[in-house]
């Protein structure tokens, strides 16, 4: 057991993050502990992010800036691949085409008006959102960074439970769909959940139950758009988590800035 717990640990860092961790093993065992790892790859990409924006306004920089710094390390520490999975999610969703038509689309390195267009406004929501809350105070800002992300990649883990299949018979959602039990998937979200309430509770007031209400609508947000997805191309695919994941950590931004 602790030697899978190795593994997927190394499966979690070295399919959704660049760090430098070596992929071990690809099978359905180290897949499903990776998938049950993702949040904990999730909390180093959102501390790193919490780090960069924090670094900013000390260094003399305004909310917009850290903001900025806040939304591009995700996006660096993955390469753009959740971006870019977005991006063609909304062209195979756009396009209006069948199944094997939307994922030939989503398969094509450009990327479609469809795509640009959700691209920017998710985006401009996500530098909006973290500009607000870093303009409350450094520590909003950075505990939502690290809440956005971890929820991001929790909503990954949902994705890979028993009963999503995968549309496709190759790539990173043929490799992980269906792999976590329901029992786990729920077990890790409990905890996840649990641990943005008691980010959020360190700043005071009702920012324990704020903080675990952003990280419940974010992660319903996605699987909102994860049923569309399998009713739509069949299955899951890398792009539509991707697409998960950058949905999730957008709502789950957004409704912090609420109230």
């Amino acid at each position: 057991m602790t030697s899978l717990n190795s593994h997927g640990i190394r499966f979690a860092f070295g399919t959704l993050t660049v760090l430098p961790v070596r992929v071990t093993r690809w099978d359905r065992e180290a897949a499903r502990a990776g998938m049950l790892c993702a949040p904990l790859a999730g909390l180093v990409v959102g501390l790193l992010a919490a780090a960069a924006g924090g670094l900013s306004l000390l260094l003399g920089a305004g909310p917009m800036l850290a903001a900025v710094a806040s939304a591009a390390v995700p996006a660096v520490l993955t390469r753009g691949l959740h971006l870019d999975g977005l991006a063609d999610t909304a062209d195979g969703l756009g396009s209006g085409k069948p199944a094997d038509d939307a994922l030939r689309i989503m398969k094509q390195s450009d990327i479609g008006p469809f795509g640009v267009i959700t691209l920017l406004l998710v985006l401009l929501a996500q530098v909006a959102a973290l500009y607000e809350l870093y303009g409350r105070s450094w520590a909003y800002g950075a505990v939502a960074a690290a809440v956005a992300a971890v929820t991001a990649r929790l909503a990954l883990t949902l994705a890979s439970r028993r009963g999503v299949p995968s549309a496709r018979p190759e790539g990173l959602g043929a490799a992980v769909a269906g792999t976590v039990t329901g029992r786990g998937a729920v077990a890790v979200g409990a905890m996840v959940v649990a641990g943005c309430a008691g980010a959020g509770a360190l700043l005071g007031g009702y920012g324990a139950i704020h903080h675990a209400l952003a990280a419940v609508a974010a992660l319903g947000v996605a699987q909102l758009l994860l049923r569309h997805c399998v009713r739509r191309f069949g299955g899951v695919t890398g792009d539509v988590f991707g697409a998960l994941a950058e949905t999730a950590a957008t709502a789950a931004l957004v409704v912090l800035t609420f109230g």
